[in-house]
């Protein structure tokens, strides 16, 4: 049911972009709302491939950033795995502790944009992110026993 919802809002904000709802563009919703990590461009070309043989990974990149552009998918830049994209929460404002492992994704609702007090030039914010990467709790237990381990061996 939150599969389907999530699908509809993704389509609702194409539809208000101006968008013309095609079943290759509903696809593309139903695969972001099946997917809770991130896809690189490539992971969402072949899962389109599979209904749609005909696809181009141009077009089915350029659907990606324009979702992304409209705030219904979040893009991040991985140093080891490329620009990814996830799904957007479209309820309420967050920020995101992404582990550069495993990828795992900890959304947290403080914002820093809240403590800026003046921005220069009479700047006008129109969007943000702010992303912090690390290690998650897992992760780094596995390395600091990993650690552990080679230090006991040598």
């Amino acid at each position: 049911m939150a599969q389907n919802q999530q699908v509809q809002e993704m389509v609702d904000a194409m539809a208000r972009s101006g968008w013309r709802i095609t079943d290759q563009r509903r696809t593309l919703a139903r695969i972001f709302s099946e997917t809770d990590g991130y896809l690189t461009p490539k992971d969402v070309y072949e899962q389109m491939r599979e209904t749609y043989p005909g696809v181009s990974f141009d077009t089915v990149y350029r659907n990606l950033r324009m979702l992304s552009e409209m705030g219904v998918l979040e893009q991040v830049y991985f140093q080891e795995g490329g620009l990814k994209f996830k799904a957007s929460c479209l309820h309420h404002h967050h920020h995101h502790l992404i582990c550069v492992n495993c990828e795992k994704t900890l959304t947290f609702d403080y914002c820093p944009m809240d403590q800026m007090v003046q921005l220069p030039g009479h700047f006008q914010i129109m969007n943000h992110r702010f992303e912090i990467y690390g290690l998650c709790e897992e992760c780094s237990r596995q390395a600091s026993g990993k650690e552990g381990v080679a230090a006991g061996n040598g």
